[in-house]
């Protein structure tokens, strides 16, 4: 995964116990027939091919975080959300990946 300055890498557990204290709102930018499949509870789904950084919801005074399958499009969503002028630089590392083999919960269909 390529380091990128502009946006910062969240762990799977920073972000879970940010989400379960509702401090994070996470905001899942894979497709529809992924998120279909499985998702991690209480994403937010914006798929990316159709991503408009100016229809995202406004997270109040929670961190905005953006996740996908392995971490490569959530980085280019934060960008994009960046270059939009919002403040967004953060994502989820390793993607629904990287929950999984942490054990956590995903819900499925």
């Amino acid at each position: 995964m390529a380091d990128h300055p502009a946006v910062k890498h969240l762990t799977v557990e920073e972000v879970k116990a940010g989400m379960e204290a509702g401090k994070i709102m996470l905001v899942d930018v894979r497709e529809p027939d992924e998120l279909a499949a499985e998702s991690i509870p209480g994403a937010l789904a914006m798929p990316l091919k159709s991503f408009d950084p100016k229809k995202l919801p406004d997270p109040g005074d929670k961190q905005l975080v953006f996740s996908c399958r392995s971490g490569n499009r959530s980085i280019t969503a934060s960008l994009l959300a960046q270059e939009a002028g919002l403040p967004y630089n953060a994502h989820m590392a390793g993607g629904i990946k990287a929950w999984k083999e942490a054990g956590f919960e995903t819900k499925r269909g």
